[in-house]
């Protein structure tokens, strides 16, 4: 296929178009505070009761522990036997179907209905990005990776900014729609985006290159662990591909860290009601639209080096900002400040790492599997250092500002990769 085609490039950012709106909708907008409203505080479970913010954490834990598991070994089978795309499918099917079953959860008695439909939409959504992000040295030469990187995470926020603000009017102003049942706009809304992440993604399906399957004599779990193997070997060997991932696992740990307790933090320590924090979710999402794509410019210009270490310092100034902050127009500030980076790190961590892989086009999966397992495994870093201070200080500020400890560390290893390496050369207009 050739390289650069802006019909493939935009097939392919209307993918995070389609799964972005999980993300959005679903997991940080409207399931969190339907879940906690519809399930009873506390819930009976082994013989013990636990809160049910426990059991919403749980379930999350799970569902990244099935697919940090899952993931680096399906996608070495998908370099293995050449089929890609299948697995971009079947978790996006997976995915679809967990979002509509979610529409059943409407009591404490469907509670199990609700959480394992959570599970499903979490592994669908997580499962099949490492397959999406493969496709990128696939479709783009490499002094393109940061245009259509950011490209596809602006369609992301773009389009899951539009359902959700579809969703909040339907759960605001039910009357609008003739709604008496008081559950009812929040499940269509998880109907929604089921139907949305489905149906958008036919377009993504329809223009990035077919599986063209590789004959194989089976075992093919244990030839992926075989290809992971072979992948690790060849890190391995090269010291800056390693610092770039060591330094991503600290930052992208505090960047998780932040997106998952922001709104925790605002509810605790400043008192947020509910529609003040659905509204710094959409401003987040409205400033990381034009943040993506102005560090993507900065990086055309001083490079990708140059434009991570200023988004860490970004980072920095954050996490000391919200541990000073007192009042809630400073956190807004602190938000639009989030929404700025979120996105261009997001984007350029994916493009850069795409630079460092310009020579092993011939398995990108297997590659990118270790970029989104280490995701994973940063997510609970971060957070379980979060709650480790918060428990010991019995205060979210010292937890927020440990966290800069984590953008420093990462800036610092940065600096020791080789510019050259992850820069871009040749730029074309």
């Amino acid at each position: 296929m050739q390289l650069n085609d802006k019909r493939t490039i935009n097939g392919w950012a209307y993918f995070d178009w389609a799964n972005s709106a999980y993300y959005l909708v679903i997991s940080t907008a409207i399931f969190p505070i339907y879940f906690s409203s519809v399930t009873n505080e506390n819930i009976s479970l082994f013989g013990g009761t636990i809160s049910n913010t426990a059991l919403y954490s749980f379930s999350v834990s799970a569902a990244y522990i099935l697919i940090a598991f899952l993931s680096p070994l399906l996608s070495g089978i998908a370099d293995y036997t050449g089929r890609r795309m299948y697995f971009l499918k079947t978790f996006t099917l997976i995915g679809a179907i967990g979002c509509i079953a979610l529409f059943f959860f409407q009591s404490p008695q469907t509670m199990w209905i609700g959480t394992a439909a959570f599970i499903m939409g979490t592994i669908g959504a997580a499962g099949g990005l490492v397959f999406y992000d493969s496709y990128l040295p696939l479709i783009a030469s490499e002094d393109q990776y940061d245009r259509v990187s950011a490209k596809g995470y602006s369609y992301g926020y773009i389009g899951s900014v539009l359902l959700l603000i579809v969703c909040l009017i339907m759960i605001q102003k039910p009357e609008w729609f003739h709604i008496t049942n008081p559950t009812l706009p929040s499940r269509i809304s998880f109907v929604l985006v089921g139907l949305w992440w489905i149906g958008f993604s036919q377009i993504t399906f329809s223009r990035l290159p077919a599986d063209k399957p590789i004959p194989h004599p089976g075992k093919l779990f244990a030839k992926g662990w075989h290809e992971l193997m072979l992948v690790w070997q060849i890190i391995r060997q090269d010291k800056h591909t390693k610092r770039f991932l060591a330094s991503y696992f600290f930052y992208i740990a505090g960047v998780h860290t932040v997106i998952y307790l922001a709104t925790l933090f605002a509810d605790r320590e400043l008192g947020f009601k509910d529609s003040e924090l659905i509204l710094t979710i959409l401003l987040l999402q409205l400033v990381a639209v034009p943040g993506a794509l102005f560090f993507a410019f900065v990086s055309r210009r001083k490079g990708n080096k140059f434009s991570l270490l200023i988004q860490l310092v970004i980072w920095m100034t954050i996490c000391v900002g919200a541990y000073a902050t007192t009042e809630k127009w400073h956190f807004f500030s602190i938000a639009g400040l989030v929404g700025l980076v979120l996105g261009g790190i997001q984007a350029l961590s994916r493009s850069t790492y795409a630079k460092l892989l310009e020579d092993r086009k011939e398995d990108p999966t297997s590659f990118f599997s270790f970029l989104d397992v280490l995701s994973k495994i940063a997510i609970v870093s971060g957070t379980f250092i979060f709650g480790l201070v918060n428990s010991i200080t019995g205060n979210m500020r010292y937890s927020v500002l440990t966290l800069a400890l984590f953008f420093i560390i990462g800036f610092f290893i940065l600096t020791t990769v080789a510019t050259s390496r992850i820069n871009t050369s040749n730029i074309k207009a």
